[in-house]
């Protein structure tokens, strides 16, 4: 069957006749900021003291975006003995936004968490050469990167904040260990005396302390104990008369 003239017409109308009396949902930008879902990738922030020049970033770059220039510092010893040791000193890191094609892999495969999304997107340039950022550009950029999402109840703590409250923890121990060395010295400072101070109480108490007499305690030792007498019931005492069975006559049976 034929179409009937006309009908696309009447189609198009129909729709604009339904949508035109609803709420439009057109963002009026730049007026109003759109908002942007919290992993938007934006541009590229640089957190500075977390790189270590491991070049990582910039050898798995595909589009070799990445400039990283360095040069390397001795450190001393920390320890008396020690051998001293070498460490990479960031000179320059740029990224070239004219180049990034936004695939974030220098930002998974950096281990030291010193690269970040940023949802920041409002960095053109009339210059192509101003879309490469330095690292002053860079570290700008990490005021504008959003925290981390919250972690579930039973989730581990991350590493950074253990790291974190870990080096805390011991400055805190190092600072209340300097606060309480004068108080230990003072107090050891102080034992010698209070040793000495009781010394001489002991010994001056020792010097009141009465003593007995040694007339007395040989005096004491000489005499006889009469609380509690010997009696020994075997043998009769000599000096009594010895007891007869019959009272009536005890004369009579001592001369016979």
């Amino acid at each position: 069957m034929p179409p009937i003239p006309g009908s696309g017409l009447a189609k198009g109308l129909a729709v604009t006749l339904r949508t035109m009396t609803k709420k439009t949902v057109t963002e009026q930008y730049p007026d109003a900021q759109p908002e942007l879902p919290p992993r938007t990738r934006g541009v590229i922030g640089l957190f500075e003291e977390n790189c270590t020049v491991c070049m990582l970033c910039a050898r798995e770059c595909p589009d070799w975006c990445i400039y990283i220039d360095s040069h390397k510092e001795t450190v001393p010893a920390a320890t008396p003995g020690g051998r001293d040791r070498s460490r990479n000193v960031l000179d320059r890191f740029a990224i070239d936004f004219s180049l990034c094609m936004y695939c974030g892999i220098c930002i998974e495969v950096c281990p030291f968490d010193a690269l970040f999304w940023s949802p920041e997107f409002e960095y053109s340039e009339t210059d192509i050469r101003d879309l490469t950022h330095e690292r002053d550009k860079l570290r700008e950029w990490m005021w504008t990167v959003p925290a981390p999402p919250a972690l579930d109840p039973g989730a581990e703590e991350p590493k950074e904040l253990a790291a974190a409250r870990k080096t805390a923890d011991k400055l805190a121990a190092q600072q209340e260990t300097a606060r309480q060395e004068p108080a230990q010295q003072e107090t050891a400072r102080q034992e010698p005396v209070q040793a000495t101070e009781r010394h001489a109480d002991d010994q001056a108490r020792a010097a009141e302390r009465p003593t007995r007499a040694t007339g007395d305690s040989k005096q004491q030792t000489d005499q006889p104990r009469t609380d509690h007498p010997r009696t020994d019931h075997s043998r009769p005492d000599q000096n009594q008369p010895n007891p007869s069975p019959n009272p009536d006559r005890p004369e009579q049976e001592g001369r016979e």
